[in-house]
């Protein structure tokens, strides 16, 4: 098939209009500043914990599963769109061959969880993108990892993803309750995980037995978390976030204000009854507690008044 030339060109001039409309839409929306932004290899594996790695071979892979590069985040978008005019000549190269029906090899990706990172072939996947293809072949190499990884994952979310993966170090739950842990602030894990290593100190020695760190995290997670979450769920009670935000901003209250590390009856009741809005006679972490567990509508109206 003859090579279209002035249609190739056509092709990548629309995927930087298309570039530069996606920006522009992210701005009016107010999305984040990383929302079209590839996703760094070496960044996402360094916060998620490289386990190990197999070689895959090739495999034909779906181009939408494509979210970060090694190396070239900056000069392609998230839909691998060109974001610079300085690709335009190896671009228009790799277009030329894949119309004239030059066979392209594989391109080589790494896979995460499911992700696949670009190693090489950018152009090439650029390319069969703009010409409508939906898979490519590629020469695979799956990198296990501590964490798994969302589709949406974010650069800026990266620092979350790492004192999460430290969190689960130090506090090494099953799968099922693992994943009932997410807080939406990344130094809060390490708060977390400082009250459970303290209960897990009180227990030990109230036993006369060092407890292992994984029936430790067990008995923290059945004991104390679960009953503690359905009673703030059946009150609507803790802020806005997770379950775990308001476990935590919970926790952390119970201290302050009742001066105890125990979870029985009375003290949840009693601490319930303490949940109102911060006045300014309140210690700065009390109050900065009780400000977040505030409902938002509240917590707008007092901000405005």
């Amino acid at each position: 098939m003859a090579y279209d030339a002035q249609g190739a060109r056509k092709d990548f001039d629309r995927g930087l209009r298309r570039h530069a409309r996606a920006e522009l839409r992210k701005r009016l929306r107010r999305e984040p500043r990383d929302a079209l932004t590839m996703l760094p290899f070496d960044d996402v594996i360094e916060a998620l914990g490289r386990r190990s790695q197999t070689d895959l071979g090739i495999q034909t892979i779906r181009l939408d599963s494509i979210v970060g590069t090694v190396g070239r985040h900056d000069e392609f978008d998230r839909a691998l769109r060109p974001a610079t005019k300085k690709l335009r000549s190896r671009w228009l190269g790799v277009a030329a061959s894949r119309r004239s029906g030059k066979d392209m090899p594989p391109i080589d990706v790494y896979r995460v969880n499911g992700l696949h990172f670009i190693e090489d072939g950018h152009h090439r996947v650029s390319v069969a993108l703009a010409m409508g293809d939906t898979t490519i072949e590629a020469h695979v190499r799956e990198v296990r990892t501590e964490l798994g990884a969302e589709p949406d994952l974010r650069i800026s979310q990266l620092t979350l993803k790492h004192h999460e993966r430290l969190f689960h170090e130090r506090v090494p739950l099953p799968a099922a309750e693992r994943a009932q842990i997410k807080l939406t602030d990344e130094w809060r894990y390490a708060q977390l995980a400082g009250l459970i290593e303290a209960r897990g100190y009180r227990e030990s020695h109230a036993q006369g037995r060092l407890i292992p760190r994984r029936e430790l995290a067990l008995s923290w997670f059945h004991e104390q978390y679960e009953p503690v979450v359905a009673r703030l769920r059946e009150r609507g009670a803790g802020g806005p976030g997770t379950d775990t935000d308001r476990y935590l901003r919970f926790a952390m209250l119970r201290f302050l204000l009742l001066h105890t590390h125990e979870w029985t009856e009375d003290a949840i009741e009693r601490l319930l009854m303490e949940i109102r809005p911060p006045s300014a006679d309140d210690d700065t972490l009390v109050h900065q507690i009780l400000k977040e567990m505030q409902p938002p509508t509240l917590t707008r109206r007092r901000s405005q008044s």
